[in-house]
């Protein structure tokens, strides 16, 4: 992937997931016909899909117009339905379309005598996707390739604004014959849909609202995250002594990281799912998107307090394996793939067009804007940054909007939220929409409720791994109240810190310290094997083909259990090559520095072989407990995967 590509990769992880600043539609701008929708069945079975034309610009300033492509799955009781579900999709740039039948599962108990209705915002999917060749052939820096693509598009691109989105969503349910909606958002689409309740109060029944993004966010200069890490990495992930062995102080030791990256950034080797090895760097803006990258993948979030503090303690590669598995875990996976969605350009579009935030006086040049970035969040007091030094308010989008000459309008002030029932559901490891967020935006809706929801990051109704946000939408959606979560355990519990030697690896008080050694090793590798092939297919929504172990080799996948390893090396001087069966036997050869060996060990991982020249029948209650292995299956992570 070129310079330029990566870039766009990073500014969507690093830029929250959603949010633009709002801009009001205007009043007496036209509407679209109030004909009826002409629907038609359409995949999956018991949905129907329509189309509906609407302008362009509704100032009437750019000529043409948007095709809507819209999907509903009509009320259960047969009858026609005067209210909709509508699902509103994160990014900017997702579209909905594609899980229809997820929002249908997710929403099913309040569907019986209403219709559930699904459309890609303009410029996602397959309402007149917007795309740049500027993006696509990443030619030159990125400023440039911004400004090129942003006057590729001319005029038009002030027109994919959230109050554009807003008016599509008011044209849809006139067409559609509505007369009240409820109005789901995940993410950006929170946004979308408090944006329409402040404009159209009375078309609104209720709102449910998955990790929230306020009317006038997001914060360019990412201060909501930089302030809630101490809460939702300290407090929460790192609660009593759920961090022990990983870290003795999660938040110092990424104050004390960040500091020390501000000075010079960490370098060191990955290895990639041949084995080969690269030099990878990470600076404090990279450590921040690994933090994020945690909000959507609990297997990163697990291992990222002992990545710090090796980090720390001068072993880079448990955090830069991190940092290279968190490329990519942005708002351009999940919902949408670049594939299928365009290549950023609606990401843009929006978030350089509206972001109210960006400090810089709209009209000035690319060349003048970042010296004003700089000169105000001098300004700003040391402790806006939290744990991070102030070159990461940077980082985000003043570094990704610098080239994008404005056509919309400011943004403006929104007008207060109405009194409508509203259930507010955030996770509490989220760090790109906090829950201090939700708590803000809650002080402004009188019949809001809201629901933390333990162990999970951002998309709580398709990322958790319980029950508790979607009981929470069912008895909403019956007219009752949300009952708090009740306390369950982690499913990704926070991983050790690795070990930087052998010699680092507990041994077996009944084996020789090396062989003993060794073994316990050997189970590490194993655990860390399952858990990079769970984590992967959460951050992809597949199993990877290849990965890379920590400190070098490689394993190649074969089927939902079975994994062929070469010299795949978590612990140095201890490499496994051989076949390993998930629920089944394994067979292992252990080469390299340690106690050399082959090992087949059964489905609970009961050890039998020799190795260094002992013969060994382990049972594994006898190694040290927490080398355990997770209970994850290679498919677990499957099911786990946020919507963005």
């Amino acid at each position: 992937m070129g310079r330029y590509r990566r870039h766009v990769h990073l500014l969507r992880r690093s830029a929250v997931l959603g949010p633009l600043a709002l801009l009001l539609g205007l009043a007496g701008a036209p509407t679209a016909a109030r004909a009826a929708l002409p629907w038609s069945t359409c995949a999956p079975a018991g949905f129907q899909c329509s189309t509906l034309s609407v302008p362009l610009a509704r100032t009437g300033l750019v000529a043409g117009n948007i095709t809507l492509s819209a999907t509903r799955k009509p009320a259960t009781n047969g009858l026609p339905a005067r209210t909709a579900v509508v699902a509103l999709a994160g990014g900017p740039g997702q579209a909905a379309q594609p899980f229809a039948a997820t929002f249908a599962d997710i929403f099913k108990s309040g569907l019986a005598d209403r219709d559930l209705l699904v459309f890609d915002q303009r410029g996602t999917g397959k309402s007149s996707p917007l795309g740049c060749a500027a993006f696509r052939t990443g030619r030159g820096s990125l400023t440039k390739v911004v400004n090129t693509c942003a006057l590729e598009l001319g005029p038009r691109r002030g027109s994919f604004t959230t109050a554009d989105s807003v008016a599509d969503l008011e044209d849809l349910r006139i067409a559609g014959g509505y007369d009240k909606l409820v109005l789901f958002g995940v993410s950006y689409g929170t946004k979308v849909a408090l944006a329409y309740a402040a404009q159209h109060p009375a078309n609104v029944d209720a709102l449910i609202l998955d990790s929230v993004v306020p009317l006038d966010g997001p914060d360019a200069l990412q201060r909501p995250t930089l302030a809630t890490l101490p809460r939702a990495l300290g407090a929460a992930l790192c609660h009593d002594t759920a961090c022990a062995g990983a870290s003795p102080n999660i938040t110092a030791d990424i104050t004390t990281l960040a500091a020390r990256l501000k000075k010079r950034n960490a370098s060191g080797p990955v290895y990639s799912g041949g084995g080969r090895r690269s030099t990878a760097k990470i600076g404090p803006s990279g450590l921040l998107n690994v933090i994020e990258a945690g909000d959507l993948n609990p297997q990163i979030r697990a291992e990222l307090p002992g990545a710090v503090h090796a980090a720390i303690q001068k072993d880079t590669a448990p955090l830069l394996r991190l940092s290279a598995r968190s490329f990519g875990l942005d708002n351009g996976d999940g919902l949408q793939s670049a594939d299928d969605d365009g290549d950023g350009s609606l990401y843009f579009a929006t978030m350089c067009e509206e972001t109210a935030s960006l400090p810089w006086n709209r009209a000035s040049a690319p060349s003048a804007r970042m010296a004003e970035a700089e000169a105000y969040v001098k300004t700003l007091p040391a402790t806006s940054w939290g744990m991070f030094p102030s070159s990461v308010a940077l980082s985000g989008l003043p570094s990704l909007c610098l080239g994008w000459p404005n056509a919309a309008a400011a943004p403006v002030a929104a007008p207060p939220l109405p009194s409508v029932r509203t259930l507010m559901i955030s996770g509490q490891y989220d760090t790109r929409t906090p829950f201090e967020d939700t708590q803000r935006v809650a002080a402004q809706l009188p019949l809001s409720q809201t629901v933390s929801v333990p162990f999970t990051g951002h998309s709580v109704l398709t990322s958790e791994d319980g029950t508790c946000g979607q009981a929470a939408v069912d008895a909403f959606l019956a007219g009752a109240s949300a009952a708090p979560c009740a306390d369950t355990k982690d499913s990704f519990p926070v991983t050790q810190k690795p070990p930087r030697s052998l010699n680092a690896v507990p041994s077996v008080s009944t084996l020789p310290k090396k062989v003993g050694r060794t073994m316990n090793g050997l189970l590490l590798t194993v655990t860390d094997l399952r858990q990079q092939v769970v984590g992967a297919s959460i951050a992809t929504g597949d199993l990877p083909s290849s990965l890379g172990g920590l400190r070098g080799g490689s394993l190649r996948v074969r089927g939902s259990k079975r994994a062929v390893l070469s010299n795949y090396e978590f612990v140095p001087g201890l490499k496994l090559s051989g076949t390993y069966v998930s629920g089944g036997t394994s067979s292992l050869r252990i080469t390299g520095s340690a106690a050399n060996g082959s090992i087949k060990l059964d489905k609970d991982y009961n050890a039998k072989g020799r190795v260094g020249g002992r013969k060994i029948n382990l049972r594994a209650r006898a190694s040290a407990a927490r080398t355990q292995p997770t209970p994850l299956t290679f498919t677990e992570g499957l099911k786990l995967r946020a919507l963005r």
